[in-house]
């Protein structure tokens, strides 16, 4: 029995082999088609996986995306609260394999000026205190003209200064400002006089502020161990940042966690507009690739009648038969997965390059997700071979089929 099957085995293999060298050239149409198809899918599928990595990182440079601020009194905002600095102990550091960086903020109004500057005029100011050292990490797109950091008090403020800041580059504009300048907040009685370490560009109101240490501006405010809130940036799609939101609303009760839905909700459109628009994309490519293969498939059923009427004539069993040219067609559809699949990953660096302007990394998952797919096509594609299965061998040599 065992030589029996081997013996069938070494048969199946050898008709098969006669079988992808019988019509070359329709081999070839069969294989182009599928390897064609291969390599656009290959291509918008790892499009598609590197979209949401790449719209995740684009709109992470827009900022934090949840806010922990005091809560609301009723329909108005607590403005005048504050919340405890101790919070911050509270935030992870990570949230389901995601970085998670938090960052205080306090905020006042000071006056401002510059005692070594051809100016004497103070104006009102928004001072930030903060973590300086983690702004470009939650604000990227922020334009640092100098190399800020580290920014301590005994590398870069001059002894006449207190503490360091990084000024707004209208402020800067107003003052004629310039790094290691020296200008004074007071507020009140309290005065602090601080060494500006870098003139920022935001392109928004924070070009218009004053950014200290956080201890700076709590000594300046008279506020100790307060802040106004705090911004979190969550490198993570929008379900990630809705359950990291819902995760400490429940662990800190006293305040409000709040997403900065502009960014959340139009990163999740995006996406799926655009996850979408290439799956349906990547089913029409099958579906055409499909058809393509299915037409050669025809022609072959018709060359292959006289064949199938002799296997059968000598004792070949239908479900042989069948299993015969299934095998052939999954053969077909390996070979063209293989290496459309291989081409595709290639054509969807220069799609990314196009369409984000930042090559698309090739995504290893993609690889045999393409090969399976083609497969699968090839040998649904294979449909018309059924009716070779129903072929009687006397009517074959009769030339009645």
């Amino acid at each position: 029995m065992t030589e029996l099957g081997a013996l069938n085995r070494a048969m199946f293999w050898r008709i098969l082999r006669r079988l992808l060298g019988a019509n070359r050239g329709r081999l070839f149409v069969m294989l182009l088609a599928l390897g064609a198809g291969a390599a656009v899918t290959a291509a918008l599928l790892n499009l598609q996986v590197d979209a949401k990595r790449r719209l995740t990182t684009e709109f992470r440079a827009f900022g934090a995306n949840l806010i922990v601020a005091p809560k609301s009194s009723g329909a108005t905002p607590a403005s005048d609260s504050l919340l405890n600095q101790s919070l911050l102990r509270s935030l992870p550091s990570e949230f389901q394999g995601h970085s998670v960086t938090s960052v205080p903020s306090l905020y006042l109004i000071a006056e401002l000026s510059a005692p070594y500057s051809e100016s004497k005029s103070s104006v009102p100011v928004v001072v930030s205190g903060t973590e300086l050292e983690k702004l470009p990490r939650i604000f990227p797109t922020w334009d640092f003209q100098a190399s800020p950091f580290p920014m301590h008090n005994n590398s870069v403020a001059p002894v006449k200064a207190n503490v360091v800041c990084l000024v707004g580059a209208k402020v800067a504009s107003t003052f004629h400002l310039v790094p290691f300048d020296v200008i004074e907040l007071m507020n009140g009685t309290e005065k602090v006089s601080c060494a500006v370490a870098d003139i920022i560009k935001t392109g928004s109101e924070e070009d218009s502020q004053v950014f200290m240490d956080l201890a700076g501006a709590q000594r300046l405010a008279m506020l100790s161990s307060r802040i106004s809130l705090i911004q979190i940036s969550v490198e993570g799609s929008p379900p990630v940042i809705q359950q990291f939101q819902g995760f400490l609303s429940q662990k800190i009760l006293d305040a409000e966690v709040r997403p900065i839905r502009q960014f959340t909700e139009s990163e999740a459109k995006i996406y799926n507009s655009i996850s979408g628009l290439l799956t349906a994309t990547v089913g029409i490519v099958l579906l055409l690739t499909a058809l393509c293969v299915m037409a050669a498939m025809t022609n072959v059923a018709i060359e292959r009648k006289m064949d199938v009427g002799l296997m059968k004539a000598i004792g070949g069993a239908t479900r042989r038969v069948v299993r015969l040219f299934l095998a052939e067609a999954a053969l077909l559809g390996l070979a063209g997965g293989l290496i459309g699949a291989a081409a595709g990953l290639v054509l969807s660096i220069g799609l990314g390059k196009a369409v984000f302007g930042v090559a698309a990394r090739p995504r290893l998952i993609v690889y045999p997700l393409t090969v399976g797919l083609t497969m699968l096509v090839a040998i649904l594609s294979a449909f018309p071979l059924r009716r070779l299965a129903s072929i009687r061998p006397a009517s074959v040599f009769r030339g009645e089929a």
